[in-house]
């Protein structure tokens, strides 16, 4: 050996001094790359989020990098590339949710945070197209070598979820949900293609990969011809649709393919794909649905018994007597072998396959009173009862039975216990080697045996010598039946290669296989449409490994991933098959192969005509179908001109025969803003690619197909021009026109912009104003001359009222101004359809019942006057309906006078004060009534600017303002000069002279301060602006809110009215309703009233409706109230607005009724449905009640009974007086006073007992649709004192497992130990034996049997009753008790499960959430004729 000197002068071998320098350089080189490890572990990562925008498809996808600081932007676009697909140049990178969308340069060596990408943060790209051009697709050859460039950087770079250990080539979409629309198409980088789930058919993908890679199936039906000549349709052929789909997966260039034609060959629909299954039953299912259409088929191929020579196996299912030998016995058929994880009534749980299997095959002792009636031994005799394999299939199926029922919770769970399993599997050991000596073949021949289901050695013979060549596990020949012959045992052993795997719960999961392929033995992950290789440790990962008990939660809910069924094939060198190259395919396959390939070319070409495609919002306003914006897609392609495009959009809009093609043009339009950006003048010729900025799934505008007629000229529209919708207003007929539209500049002054607008309407630009509507009805003036339109706040769309006149309204101040008040109406007004009562005839005569309408309506000003402007022809057929509907009013009146004279001699003694004050006001009001037909008194009573055209008239134009409300008091009512509402009151009382419900029409500030004590409607009104109306705003400037108040001070003063002193009497109570200074008693103001806009006309409905059914079409001031707006509708319904009621309609026709007098129409809109229906309306300080019974031991226990009308101030004795006769009548119910109760109802809960000397707004405090319980006592009433506690109490039995019936507890205190007592005398329980616990949810606090002894918080540790945890301050809570003495009643598993079934149904019953709802499964079904079979009575 050479020696050399080293170091230290001694003398080494030259081989040592090689290794030494070696291990020097090694150790250099890891010393210094750890410290660049170590430094890219530090390094700041860049979290790119791309979203593809060039294809519709892939709009909405996003694709994610993390990337190192430090990488170069030329590096983030070949990623970008591999990831999505595209060929690296062929696309732009621009910085997303920026208006620029400036590009970044793909060759830039400059890192990423150079590049203005923040580290640590999410940057957004957007992934457009280059130059108009898009994306051009990877090939697989490029994608390979881009694969493969990557796979070696990949250890250094991280980009997107980190692969898995041991993964080589793991595409990063199988760990993203989200993947990119162009990954798709290209195929997985293992060579392999996936299934796409189509929702939730993963464990169909599952098995159909399974089936793919074995290749005795593959082959075997790759040899299989679907004849085409025969009558069976393809589409419904499921051998042919398996083979289309095997050889597409072989075959095709995609990362996935779809299955429906698979599925629909199956017969299943949509909804088919929504519903899950068990992988092992759609085995046995498809095997059998495979077999049947092979047997169906003409020719007799091999493909006939399949299935049985692949997957088949026998087994023995034999009883041996163990007193004489003799064993009966049956052969079985198998396709699978379910193997128990766990054993029943066992915590403990199989440890592996092998032990699975010999508990499989472990025979059973059947003794005791469990004996075999032996038929040689003619006795009941101790018997081993077991399973023998006889017969083992080529490919051994084993399914792990991870799916059980829980009996303790009745709850289905997954067992996910560990169980291992071998990659080679050895079942020599599992096969029956008894000899030919047994007793078996002695017992063969007896008759008894034979009768008990066994078999004579020849008939067994017989069952295995179709089998001969095929059986492993015994050979048998037909010359020779009962000798047995045990193969070698190499060729019982068995290697797995299919794993399919289960993640999820009993409740639901995830399929997925993990399948060997034989062709190289790599193991690859078939996970849907994502395909990765895998490792050996990735298969050990699925033998599970939770090991909890099996209670509700550690299996119900608890979800793992492991193995569920196990595929294993026999290793025979003689039998084992290999894939079919695409060589040696049948010719039937190379054609099928062939038309595939034809047709995806033809999908490809599809997709690439469908990517370039430009796809845009298409608008048109069609010059005869009524002038509508119609809408509809154009489709064109960007290498088509936009004058080809116009014909298109000429063809689509159906514009042919309605206007030339030449008269036509498309304009770039803003739909949002109904804004037109720009004309296309000279590019006709320009490809549509390059006009729209390139193909996109989305455009930021539309396109607007513009028509005009021969002799005119289209306007060219440029960039940075703005449109205005100019609207001329006229004050003196006060009408506003439809817009007339300009463009300006944005930098243009105002005068200029006047001198625009001058030449587009015709006006004079010297006395021009101009206003302009910001946004919704905030109006601005442009009084500054030189300044510019974008200055005044304009943008794209905008509109603005002109008005040019030698008025001198242009010199007040503008919110004073008539122009201002004009408009502002305008802004405010909507439009309401109202359906008038069929008993009333509502008319424009009803003047002759109402006479002081007129007055309200018009302000004055006689009927010929009126009906200036209107229809003649119209006026003469409305006069006559009017005619005939005034002697229907005046029956309807008489009707009305006689009825409440009537009631007058019903009404108490107390009353009679309010009544003579009552006539005194009828009195002093009447005599304005008199006055009204005659022009002359009534016409000087109000203002000029005030007064209106009669409203009344159909198809009448003029504007009208009618007071709000206005005051009917004092001397403003004596005279002919009471004007607006208060005088329509008066009118209106005068149809009536006896009406004794003068104060039926409730004053806003009554309205609003009767409900100050709720809460709910306190709220509501302070969000409404209800604490006044609008209408009682000064009409000298703004309108807020009216006289200046808010709803603090209308509260206040209710409060402290409420204070002076409390009446007895609910009839004078009402005198103390809190009503503020301002209002009088009708509720009209007493102040100046402005005057909001009211005009009617009649209105036709459909036919159908009938001719009694009159509505109105009612344009209104939204600012309005529903006080002032009934005042308004008294002429047309006929009746005063206290005898009839409004009603809201909503969009599915259920009607609520409007009773705040006070509050406006503002939260009404443009064409609202109201009907008015007749009945009183509500007194001030009345209120509608819904009466319900409380039926405490029933079923259902809260039952409505009526409905009545409670008042401020009335008692609660009172109110049952007034229920009596209404219960009697309506129910059926003769109830005494003392023998019935109110009490608060809150939702379905029993709380306060109402006594009978409470109050209502003083002791109770009610609202609008109030509801009450009504409770039915079977003894005299036992709550005389508010300090009381009425409580609801029931007995809990274990013993019997029942709940006894409520009995109700009044307790005089709050104390625990008092309850006890109670509860003591009512059952006889000892005090110290007594458990008591709250009931927790709704009345009747219903809970399961099952549930009430272990669930309730029983005998909380608290000595009073109004803390926690029990809380019982009021009335009506329920509480359980028991005796802790009683045992718990014994029940078996039958009588537990009957008994939790009537529980669920009961509870069901009754409302009560049940915790437990198993998910209805559907059947999981083939279909061989193509679809589940109709019902012909169906069709």
């Amino acid at each position: 050996m050479e020696m050399v000197p080293s170091e230290e002068n001694q003398l080494v071998p030259k081989e040592g001094l090689f290794w030494r320098c070696r291990q020097s350089i090694f150790e250099e080189m890891k010393q210094r790359y750890s410290q660049q490890i170590e430094s890219a572990a530090e390094e700041p990562r860049v979290l790119c989020i791309v979203q593809d925008t060039t294809n519709a498809k892939t709009v909405t996808e996003r694709l994610t990098l993390n990337l190192p600081a430090s990488t170069a932007l030329s590096k983030l676009f070949e990623d970008v590339a591999h990831k999505a697909g595209y060929v690296n140049g062929t696309f732009d990178l621009a910085w997303g949710g920026t208006e620029t969308m400036a590009p970044l340069d793909p060759s830039s060596e400059m890192t990423l945070v150079d590049s203005g990408f923040e580290a640590g943060k999410k940057n957004f790209l957007h992934l457009t197209d280059k130059d108009g051009e898009q994306p051009q697709i990877a090939s697989d050859e490029s994608g390979t070598a881009d694969s493969s460039g990557l796979e070696d950087s990949s250890q250094d770079r991280f980009i997107g979820p980190l692969p898995r250990d041991g993964t080589v080539g793991c595409s990063s979409d199988y760990s993203s949900p989200s993947y990119s629309y162009s990954s798709i198409l290209n195929k997985s980088e293992t060579g392999y293609v996936g299934l796409v789930n189509q929702a939730m058919t993963c464990y169909l993908n599952s098995l159909l990969q399974t089936l793919f890679m074995t290749p005795e199936f593959r082959n075997a039906l790759y040899n299989w011809e679907f004849e085409s000549d025969s009558e069976e349709d393809p589409v419904t052929s499921i051998p042919y649709q398996l083979q289309r789909l095997f050889v597409l997966l072989q075959t095709s260039k995609k990362r996935a393919i779809e299955t429906t034609d698979v599925t629909r060959s199956f017969g299943w629909d949509s909804s088919e794909a929504w519903q899950q299954h068990d992988v092992q039953e759609l085995c046995r299912v498809m095997f059998d649905a495979l077999e049947q259409k092979w047997k169906q088929t003409e020719q007799l191929c091999i493909q006939a018994d399949l299935i049985n020579q692949l997957y088949q196996g026998k087994l023995k299912d034999y009883v041996r007597c163990l007193e004489c030998g003799y064993e009966s016995w049956r052969i079985d058929t198998y396709l699978d072998i379910p193997l128990v994880i766990r054993p029943f009534g066992s915590s403990q749980a199989f440890g592996s396959v092998e032990e699975a299997l010999q508990a499989f095959v472990q025979p059973e002792t059947l003794d005791g009173p469990n004996q075999y009636f032996c038929e040689r031994c003619k006795k009941k005799c101790d018997a081993r009862k077991g399973l023998r394999f006889l017969h083992l299939p080529y490919l051994l199926t084993l399914q792990l039975k991870r799916f059980d029922f829980d009996y303790t919770t009745m709850h289905r769970i997954k067992l996910n216990d560990r169980m291992t399993f071998p990659e080679e599997l050895d079942m020599s050991s599992f096969i029956d080697v008894e000899d030919e000596k047994s007793p078996q073949t002695e017992s063969c021949t007896d008759s008894g045996a034979e009768n008990e289901g066994s078999c004579h050695s020849d008939q067994m013979s017989n069952d295995f010598s179709t089998d001969d060549g095929v059986d492993e596990g015994i050979c048998l020949d037909s010359t020779a039946s009962t000798e047995r012959v045990l193969k070698p045992k190499s060729s019982l052993t068995f290697e797995l290669f299919s794993v399919m795997v289960h993640s999820g719960s009993a409740a639901g999961g995830h399929y997925y296989a993990c399948i060997k392929s034989f062709s190289d033995g790599q193991w690859y992950s078939f996970n849907d449409q994502h395909v990765s290789k895998i490792t050996h440790d990735d298969i050990r990962k699925t033998y599970g490994g939770s090991s909890g008990s099996r209670g509700y939660y550690s299996s119900a809910f608890a979800s793992s991933t492991n193995a569920y069924m196990l595929i294993y094939r026999l290793k025979d060198p003689t039998r084992n098959a290999k894939y079919l190259d695409a060589e040696e395919f049948p010719e039937h396959i190379k054609r099928l192969v062939q038309r595939e390939k034809e047709s995806e070319e033809q999908e490809k070409r599809q997709r690439e005509i469908e990517r370039n495609t430009c796809k845009i919002k298409l608008f048109c306003m069609h010059p005869v179908k009524n002038m509508m914006m119609m809408e509809n897609k154009l489709e064109v392609h960007k290498d088509k001109t936009l004058r080809e495009a116009t014909e298109s959009a000429y063809k689509l809009m159906d514009l042919e025969g309605v206007a030339p093609l030449d008269c036509c043009r498309l304009v770039k339009y803003d739909e949002f803003h109904e804004y037109l950006e720009r004309s296309y003048e000279g590019e006709e010729d320009m490809p549509m690619g390059l006009l729209l900025g390139g193909v996109k799934s989305s455009y930021m505008f539309d396109l607007l197909l513009e028509t005009r007629r021969p002799d005119q000229v289209f306007q060219p529209y440029k960039p940075g021009e703005v449109m205005v919708k100019v609207h001329v207003v006229d004050l003196k007929c006060e009408t506003i026109a439809p817009p007339v539209s300009v463009r300006a500049y944005l930098n243009q002054s105002v005068t200029e912009f006047k001198q625009l607008i001058a030449q587009a309407t015709g006006l004079s630009a010297e006395s021009m104003r101009v206003v302009l509507e910001r946004c919704y009805n905030d109006l601005r003036l442009l009084y500054v001359p030189n300044k510019t339109l974008k200055a005044e706040g304009f943008f794209r769309s905008n509109k603005v009222y002109v008005e040019s006149s030698d008025s001198t309204d242009h010199q007040v101040t503008f919110t004073d101004s008539l122009l201002w008040k004009l408009l502002d109406r305008h802004g405010n007004t909507i439009r309401l359809f109202v359906t008038l009562p069929e008993q009333s005839p509502g008319s424009l005569a009803n003047r002759t019942s109402c006479p002081k309408a007129g007055a309200t309506g018009g302000g004055g000003g006689d009927s010929e006057d009126s009906l200036e402007g209107g229809a003649k022809g119209s006026r003469k057929s409305v006069e006559a309906i009017l005619e005939e509907s005034t002697e229907k009013l005046k029956n309807l009146s008489l009707q009305q006078q006689q009825q409440q004279q009537q009631q007058q001699g019903l009404v108490t003694s107390t009353s009679g004060s309010q009544k003579s004050s009552d006539n005194s006001d009828f009195e002093h009001i009447d005599s304005p009534a008199q006055d009204t037909d005659s022009p002359s008194t009534s016409q000087p009573a109000a203002p000029p600017q005030t007064a209106q055209q009669q409203p009344l008239q159909p198809q009448q134009e003029s504007r009208g303002r009618v007071a709000a409300s206005g005051g009917a008091g004092g001397s403003g009512a004596t005279g002919a000069g009471a004007a607006g509402a208060g005088a329509a009151a008066a009118a209106s009382s005068s149809s009536d002279p006896d009406n004794q419900f003068p104060l039926e029409e409730r004053s806003d500030s009554d309205m609003n301060n009767d409900r100050s004590t709720s809460s709910v409607d306190s709220d509501i009104l302070s969000s409404s602006h209800s604490s006044d109306t609008l209408c009682n705003a000064d009409s000298s400037g703004p309108l807020p809110l009216a006289n200046g108040l808010d709803s603090h001070s209308i509260t206040s003063s209710r409060r402290s009215k409420a204070h002076e002193g409390k009446k007895e009497t609910w009839d004078t109570a009402e005198e103390d309703s809190g009503t503020d200074s301002e209002y009088d008693e009708n509720g009209k103001s007493k102040a100046e009233a402005p005057y909001l806009y009211f005009r009617a006309e009649p209105y036709t409905q459909d036919e159908g409706a009938g001719d009694a059914q009159k509505c109105l079409l009612v344009h209104v001031d939204k600012r309005i109230t529903l006080a002032a707006f009934k005042q308004n509708l008294e002429p047309f319904v006929g009746i005063t607005a206290t005898q009839f009621k409004v009603f809201r309609v909503y969009a599915n026709n259920q009607e609520f009724e409007s009773v705040r007098l006070n509050e406006t129409l503002s939260s009404f809109s443009d064409d609202n449905k109201i009907t008015i229906r007749l009945g009183r309306a509500l007194k001030k300080g009345e209120y509608r009640v819904k009466v319900y019974q409380l039926l405490i031991n029933d079923a259902e226990p809260c039952k409505f009974l009526v409905d009545t009308v409670f008042a401020k101030g009335m008692t609660v004795r009172q109110s049952k007086e007034e229920l009596q006769p209404l219960l009697k009548d309506q129910c059926k119910l003769d109830l005494s006073i003392d023998r019935f109760r109110l009490r608060k109802k809150t939702w379905k809960n029993p709380g306060t007992v109402f006594l009978d000397y409470h109050v209502y707004e003083e002791d109770i405090n009610i609202s609008s649709n109030w509801e009450v319980f009504l409770e039915v006592l079977e003894e005299p009433e036992r709550m005389k004192s508010m300090s009381q506690l009425a409580v609801l109490t029931r007995r809990w039995r274990p013993s019997q497992m029942k709940l006894e019936p409520f009995q109700e507890v009044v307790l005089e205190s709050s104390s625990v130990e008092e309850l006890k007592e109670k509860l003591n005398e009512l059952s006889g329980i000892p005090l110290e034996n007594l458990e008591f616990s709250k009931g927790r949810g709704t009345f009747p606090c219903d809970i399961s049997v099952l549930e009430i002894h272990q669930d309730l918080d029983w005998n909380p540790k608290v000595s009073t009753l109004n803390v926690w945890p029990l809380y019982i301050c009021d009335d009506g809570a329920v509480v359980f008790y028991r005796d802790s003495t009683e045992e718990l009643m014994e029940m078996s598993e039958e009588e537990r499960s009957e008994l939790m079934k009537k529980e669920s149904s009961r509870l069901l019953k009754t409302g009560h959430r049940v915790s437990y709802s198993p998910r209805k499964e559907k059947a999981l079904k083939i279909y061989l004729d193509g679809g589940p079979a109709k019902d012909s009575s169906q069709d």
